[in-house]
């Protein structure tokens, strides 16, 4: 009777989606997965197999990042203009070529060029594919199809780093050729599929009339987009510390340190994947903004929660409460852009996400200085204010939508 009961869940699941946006959450676990069981391990394996400074190291790693913060808006407005598929496959087919070159580089441009591919090719996938999905998705099991999407994601980082250590300690350049080696299956796998259920959307003809530049200006004078991407860039800078200067305040604080941060890391992950579809379930009850302004409010309480605690209990228990709000914050972002991006438009819209990378590029500078000038405490507490203004800006994006105050010249399409 339960076997029955699983089966026609699976079945119904099955069938609540396009089976190109099955494959490509499937694809999201796999592509995760391969990234992060390499990814991290990259300083380290520049470092003993060049002769390469640790400042060049930075330098090399740093600029994945910042290729992807415009690369995302380029990817996406190409992908409405030419066609998802291309953009899709062209991005994965490179990833292989990128993880491959990872293995068999030695000179130091050849790393830093490759490190710049990598970002433009993870920053062309992300909105594209996101793109896609709403493309085959109705619009009411659109939160549900992003949220499923990264719950995809964190499964895919919950396992990577373990897989990338285990292959490392045979062969250091290991993981690369694996990581290659599964972008190159999985786009020749998309490859068949988009060819199997090829629709005129999925095949993307080119869009009459339009052009990059013509995108371009409609994207630059959506003020409601302007408004979204300030409070993205802000939130990026309180999520960034989580990453960044958490660990070093953590390590600092703890003789154990290292080993604290690494638990809190796994909390996150395993906090994810096992509360993932009952807070989405919860949320799909509610507007966007109200889920986005819940979502933050629990990262300000996380970032109150690090600020004053001084052992392991408060610590995880800390991390579990800032989860909840990266668990609601991402998705409700993405319907969010949905919600205001015009037809024909939306993987430029998605891609001009990626400029909240700047966020993250300013979140550990910022970070840095409060905790070298001052200390936890208030690093923490000044990140938890910093948060709660990220809502400002997008209640101020909410309050143009609900007055059809817009400046793209299109109010019907701001409509709530």
């Amino acid at each position: 009777m339960k076997n029955s009961k699983w089966f026609n869940r699976l079945r119904m699941f099955g069938r609540a989606y396009h089976p190109i946006v099955h494959s490509l959450l499937v694809g999201t676990i796999l592509a995760r997965l391969a990234s992060s069981m390499s990814l991290p391990f990259l300083a380290i394996y520049l470092a003993k197999h060049t002769d390469l400074s640790a400042i060049m190291i930075g330098v090399i790693i740093g600029a994945g990042s910042l290729a992807g913060t415009a690369g995302g808006f380029v990817g996406g407005a190409l992908s409405d203009l030419f066609g998802r598929r291309k953009i899709l496959l062209g991005a994965l087919f490179g990833w292989a070529v990128v993880f491959f070159g990872f293995a068999m580089a030695e000179s130091a441009i050849v790393f830093f060029l490759l490190s710049l591919l990598n970002g433009l090719c993870r920053s062309f996938y992300e909105p594209v594919s996101q793109a896609l999905m709403a493309d085959l998705t109705p619009k009411e099991t659109r939160f549900k199809v992003f949220s499923l999407r990264y719950l995809a994601i964190n499964v895919g980082v919950a396992v990577g780093p373990l897989l990338g250590a285990l292959f490392a300690a045979m062969d250091s350049s290991l993981p690369f050729f694996i990581t290659g080696c599964i972008y190159l299956v999985y786009a020749v796998t998309l490859y068949m599929l988009l060819n199997r259920f090829g629709i005129r959307r999925i095949e993307g003809e080119q869009k009459g009339g339009q052009t990059f530049r013509s995108v371009w200006n409609v994207v630059r004078g959506d003020l409601v987009l302007r408004y979204y991407l300030l409070g993205g860039i802000v939130t990026a800078i309180g999520y960034s510390q989580m990453t960044v200067t958490l660990s070093q305040y953590v390590g600092g604080k703890f003789a154990d340190g290292v080993a604290l941060f690494a638990v809190m890391m796994s909390v996150n992950a395993v906090t994810v994947v096992a509360l993932q579809v009952p807070f989405t379930k919860w949320a799909d009850k509610y507007s966007p903004i109200t889920v986005l302004t819940v979502g933050v409010s629990f990262y300000a309480l996380g970032n109150v929660g690090f600020a004053f605690s001084n052992g392991w209990i408060l610590f995880i228990g800390s991390m579990i409460v800032f989860t909840f709000g990266e668990m609601l914050t991402y998705p409700a972002g993405n319907i969010l852009t949905d919600r205001i991006a015009p037809e024909g438009m939306r993987g430029a819209y998605y891609g001009a996400q990626s400029f909240s990378n700047l966020g993250h590029f300013l979140g550990p500078w910022i970070g840095g200085l409060l905790l070298s000038n001052y200390n936890g405490t208030v690093l923490f507490l000044v990140m938890a204010a910093v948060a709660m203004f990220a809502i400002v800006f997008y209640r101020a994006g909410e309050t143009l939508i609900s007055s059809g105050r817009i400046a793209s010249g299109k109010p019907e399409r701001h409509s709530a």
